[in-house]
């Protein structure tokens, strides 16, 4: 198995995982929810992850990301994750999956 491919299967298994965090004033997982701006994985199997919440003022602003962080830690065969938060584009409901969509009556 390639590297490339490799890193493909571990960011669909983050992905999955991420699917399970939930921002506790909407009923959508924060993946589907467009959270979730990008998820490198190093050769070494460090996983970087930039998100973002629906709001800078969000309460979740300390737990969320911490959350994230202890649950991609318990993927087989990560060794380290940062989780960096930026508002840099702000989120909009256009970043949301049709999944998410549908989920909260907007389709």
């Amino acid at each position: 198995m390639t590297k490339k491919h490799t890193n493909k299967h571990l960011e669909n298994k983050i992905a999955e995982i991420l699917k399970t965090v939930f921002d506790p004033e909407i009923s959508v997982n924060i993946y589907d929810m467009g959270l979730i701006y990008k998820i490198n994985i190093d050769d070494d199997k460090n996983v970087k992850i930039l998100m973002t919440l629906t709001s800078p003022n969000c309460p979740v602003a300390e737990n969320l990301p911490a959350e994230v962080n202890d649950k991609v830690r318990t993927v087989e065969s990560i060794k380290d994750v940062e989780v960096e938060l930026t508002f840099e584009p702000p989120w909009n409901k256009d970043m949301m999956s049709e999944t998410a969509l549908l989920e909260l009556g907007l389709l």
